[in-house]
Parts: C-alpha cells; sequence; structure tokens
C-alpha cells in the first residue's frame, strides 16, 4: 500500500511510533528489574525478622525453662567446666537436672528420667555463673545466639537471673 503524497511526514511518523515502543519496552523493563529487586530485598529481610522473632520466642523459652529449675533447686547449684564446654547441675526433690554446653548446642538433660533434649542450637556464648546478692545467692545466666546474617549489628544477647526458693 502506499502513502499519499499529499500528508507530509507521514513516514517520519510511522518510524517514530516504533521507537516509542521500544522505549516504552525499555522503561517498563528497567521498571520490572527494579521492582523484582526490591521485592526479593522485602522478602529476604522479612524471612529474616521472622527467623529472628523465632529465636528469640524459643530462648526466651528456654530462660522461663531455667529460670523454673533455679527455682526448684533443693541443694547447692554447681557449675563444672569440661573441656568440650560448661555443665550446670541443679538438684531437685528427686532428680538432678544438668544444663549442657557444647560447641554450639545447649542441652538439658535429666540422668534419672534418662531424658535429653536440645534446647537451642546455634549458641555462640553461654555462661552460667553465681552473683552475689546479699542474703541470698542469685544465679546469672548471659547468653548469645550466632547470628544468622553476616551483616547483622545487633548480636542477640540475653540475660537471664534467678535465685533458688530454699536456700
Amino acid at each position: 500500500m502506499k502513502l499519499p503524497t499529499d500528508i507530509p511526514f507521514a513516514r517520519r511518523n510511522v518510524g517514530a511510533s516504533l521507537i516509542e515502543c521500544l522505549v516504552y519496552i525499555a522503561v517498563f523493563a528497567l521498571l520490572l528489574a527494579g521492582g523484582t529487586a526490591a521485592f526479593y530485598f522485602c522478602w529476604d529481610h522479612t524471612r529474616a525478622v521472622i527467623f529472628t522473632a523465632r529465636e528469640i520466642d524459643s530462648t526466651l523459652t528456654v530462660g522461663e525453662t531455667w529460670r523454673k529449675d533455679v527455682r526448684a533447686a533443693t541443694g547447692k547449684i554447681s557449675v563444672l567446666a569440661t573441656p568440650t564446654g560448661e555443665t550446670v547441675k541443679i538438684p531437685e526433690r528427686d532428680q538432678d537436672v544438668y544444663y549442657r554446653f557444647t560447641g554450639d548446642v545447649l542441652l538439658r538433660e535429666i540422668p534419672a528420667q534418662k531424658h535429653s533434649r536440645v534446647l537451642l542450637e546455634r549458641v555462640k556464648f553461654s555462661e552460667i555463673k553465681p552473683d552475689g546478692r546479699a542474703d541470698v545467692t542469685a544465679w546469672r545466666w548471659e547468653l548469645e545466639l550466632q547470628p544468622r546474617r553476616k551483616e547483622a549489628q545487633f548480636p542477640l544477647r540475653f540475660t537471664f537471673a534467678a535465685a533458688p526458693t530454699k536456700p
């Protein structure tokens, strides 16, 4: 089909719309790439927040379990340093409860029941020590978890304190 010759710049307008379409496609591709990158950035950080919240929740639950065991102690609590880590013996009414830190794992063991349970994994530091107070020997547990991300700015550090109810 021939273009009429009385319309000025007819061929130029047809070529310009094709170039405009290519520019629109390129701009759309850039926006799509940027949006995808932003989505995955947010997705990754949201998952990190979810994992961190779960670790905080489980650590607080473990801390409350430890505090309950310390309050239920009927004898002298002892801390044993072993080559693999630290072991804390908490004597209770009819059994002894052990908290064992080995490598990066924290275990709670009750030998009388032949029960051993992993409480926390990815533990960087754990130290349970007596904290002398006026009339009572309280116990302080300092705990730090390993960060999941290399760029984590704030380590997850916890301090729990408890005192036996029967001195």
